[in-house]
């Protein structure tokens, strides 16, 4: 899932300060999840910015609610109506909702109350570990299933490097070796001879070297009714 964490409140309480009306919109997805934009942290968020700008004198009034994903355009177009009462948008999801609200709305101003941080998943309460950096070529199934792109602080597709000692990282000698971690994945599975096999350079046109990505389903496009006549046309 995507993890965020909220910004600093006096950074918000900045972005937001030349504004009298305020909307704040959580996210009841990964954000929620991550406990950093669901409806707890928005109420939470909201009392703490009534209190901090009647504090330093402002006059401003806070409207604070939650989506179920604000990355969806159907789920914002339901409250089209605060977003255009609003003055600023505060966003509490990750910048996926955020920019969705900003493409919908062009002429509001729509500010981030999060930073998005990883795709990552939980390893025990309140920790969240990155696991995958969304290169659009998975390679996965001949690393015992851990990606050494995410994962290994040099992102090398053949390791591991001279650096690795006691199956800690140089990098961070915290943090595991993603290729100890990968050998020992490979040899529980009886797969060690993929060790030996030499991973040509990787065709970074699919991740965001290649610039914004854009994925199109043409059989996603379709209607009920045009998937019926295309299975009995078969």
């Amino acid at each position: 899932m995507i993890i965020a964490e909220r910004k600093p409140l006096g950074e918000i309480a900045m972005m937001v300060a030349p504004h009298e009306k305020v909307t704040v919109i959580g996210c009841r997805s990964c954000v929620a999840i991550c406990l950093a934009g669901g409806e707890k942290e928005v109420d939470t968020l909201v009392s703490a910015m009534k209190l901090k700008s009647m504090n330093e004198g402002r006059t401003q009034y806070f409207d604070g609610f939650v989506l179920e994903r604000q990355c969806e355009k159907e789920w914002v177009k339901e409250v089209e109506d605060k977003i255009l009462a609003a003055d600023v948008v505060l966003s509490m999801s990750c910048s996926l909702g955020a920019q969705t609200i900003g493409d919908l709305y062009p002429e509001k101003i729509v500010v981030p109350g999060l930073n998005t941080a990883m795709f990552g998943v939980p390893e025990e309460q309140g920790v969240w570990s990155e696991k995958c950096l969304g290169c659009g070529d998975c390679i996965i199934h001949t690393t015992g299933g851990i990606c050494p792109i995410a994962r290994c602080a040099k992102s090398m597709l053949n390791g591991p490097c001279g650096g690795s000692s006691n199956g800690h990282c140089e990098v961070n000698l915290e943090i595991e070796c993603a290729w100890y971690a990968i050998y020992e994945r490979l040899k529980l599975q009886d797969r060690l001879d993929l060790m030996d096999t030499v991973r040509p350079p990787k065709e970074w046109s699919t991740s965001h070297s290649g610039g914004r990505r854009v994925i199109v389903r043409e059989d996603a496009k379709l209607t009920p009714h045009q998937i019926r006549g295309k299975e009995a046309s078969l």
